[in-house]
């Protein structure tokens, strides 16, 4: 890559690193808030999920946002918004205004996560593969990183620290994407390259954005109170009729846009492309493996093996530092084999992964769990430059944001079941034998990615004969 692209990565990967870096690092400020706002476990849970469900609500509207009426003021207007939330939040005089800049903080993160990839695939033109494992070594740096730098800033400075620090970084993407980033007016701003709130609703399609927005928030909230003791309280059963009407909403949201001239969602690019259709089913299991190792493992490792909470640290930053080291070698075997043979080679390294989660015992060595956590850190390297440059190769460039902003909303479907099939492997508490189970569950899901895996190779061998 030259001087110029590089600096525009770095631009980007500053702006994106934020969604990630706030959606692990505030988990291990949870006891904190508890004892400051005097909330139980349940309610606090809540700064947790609501990042989650509002990322996979707005990233896909943003990146359609952003086709429309211009990635870079999509891109600056995030930081903007990012900037704004995280200095407010800390002031926060109750428990409700914290979760509501939680959620404006998660908006201003997603609309950078959504149109970050889109700028990458219409301003990167050569050694793409290599630009994507720049922006995954930020990704995965900052989801690595998280719950140390949480960890440190909770413990010497109080969880406001937590907001503070996305600060500088947001300031310094600011001031690098408005030189580096290309101006783009979009399809819909006009040679004046501004844009009225009438031609937001009219051209995003409100209507369509706000039975996705709602089916989503139903769909994912049900889902989340499904379990034993449900994950973010009340019973199964409520949990269900939740996630039930959310999909109903979902349905008649398909069905609404298939008829409407221009869809919030072009369901018929999916519908007529069954290869972006199985890029965003492999992320979504890739990413339920993934965050069920992230989030289950340091709780099991603490609850059920008894290790301190700097050992458990120690031990999971070999599953960040393997997924680092690998990113850039993933860009280059990308380019060379194209990413249907890197995520052949992932698909056996996580369900190798699953397996050893499987086989754990009280007496397994802590070396064998680096080795775990090494070969989830490893696959997740393979995965998310590969999986981002199929998800390229599948999608035209005038969709790009509305594509990718789907495709991240795709890895918060796998992150919230993996916390449905974390509690319901565990029943409420975390032990050996629930642990055993979800071990189980992870080996069927490692199976179908390199079911999936073969299938590319049968596709790309057809490809290459014709």
């Amino acid at each position: 890559m030259n001087k110029r692209t590089w600096w525009l990565m770095i631009s980007i990967g500053l702006g994106v690193m934020l969604n990630p870096l706030n959606s692990s690092m505030v988990s291990v400020a949870i006891p904190a808030l508890q004892e400051a706002f005097r909330l139980d476990f349940t309610t606090v849970s809540w700064i947790v999920f609501s990042f989650y469900i509002s990322s996979a609500v707005a990233q896909p509207v943003m990146g359609k946002a952003g086709d429309l009426f211009g990635r870079k003021k999509i891109f600056l207007g995030g930081l903007l918004v990012a900037f704004l939330a995280s200095l407010a939040a800390p002031w926060s005089p109750s428990f409700g205004w914290l979760i509501a800049l939680r959620v404006l903080q998660s908006i201003g993160t997603s609309m950078m996560m959504a149109v970050g990839m889109a700028l990458v695939r219409i301003h990167v033109t050569e050694k793409r593969a290599s630009a994507l494992a720049v922006l995954s070594v930020f990704l995965s740096g900052a989801a690595a990183v998280g719950p140390f730098i949480g960890g440190l800033l909770t413990s010497g400075w109080g969880w406001r620290a937590i907001f503070f620090v996305n600060l500088p970084f947001a300031l310094a993407a600011f001031v690098l994407a408005r030189r580096t980033i290309p101006d783009d007016p979009g399809r819909e701003a006009g040679e004046s390259g501004r844009f009225s709130l009438r031609a937001w609703l009219s051209r995003i399609d409100a209507p369509g954005a706000g039975l996705f927005a709602a089916g989503l928030i139903l769909l994912f909230t049900g889902l989340l109170a499904t379990g034993p003791r449900g994950q973010i309280g009340g019973s199964s059963l409520a949990g269900i009729e939740i996630a039930t009407a959310g999909l109903l909403m979902l349905i008649l949201f398909a069905v609404y846009e298939l008829k409407v001239a221009a869809p919030f969602i072009p369901l018929r690019l999916f519908a007529g492309n069954p290869g972006l259709i199985r890029i965003n089913i492999e992320f979504m299991l890739a990413n339920l493996l993934f965050y069920a190792v992230f989030f289950g493992l340091p709780s099991y490792l603490q609850q059920v093996r008894g290790l301190s909470e700097f050992h458990t640290g120690l031990l999971m930053l070999s599953l960040g530092l393997c997924s680092l080291v690998v990113s850039p070698l993933a860009g280059r075997w990308t380019e060379r084999l194209g990413p249907a043979s890197v995520l052949r080679m992932s698909a056996p390294v996580i369900t190798l992964g699953a397996a050893g989660m499987a086989l754990l015992n009280p007496h397994t060595p802590l070396l064998v769990i680096v080795l775990i956590l090494a070969a989830f850190g490893i696959a997740n390297g393979l995965n998310g430059v590969a999986m981002q440059s199929a998800l390229f190769a599948a999608s035209p460039a005038e969709a790009a944001g509305v594509v990718s902003g789907m495709f991240i909303t795709f890895r918060y479907l796998g992150t919230i079941l993996s916390s449905l099939l974390t509690g319901l492997a565990m029943g409420g508490n975390f032990n050996e034998a629930g642990f055993r189970a979800l071990g189980i569950w992870l080996i069927a899901a490692a199976l179908i990615l390199v079911v999936l895996s073969l299938g590319k190779r049968r596709s790309a061998e057809e490809e290459t004969n014709r």
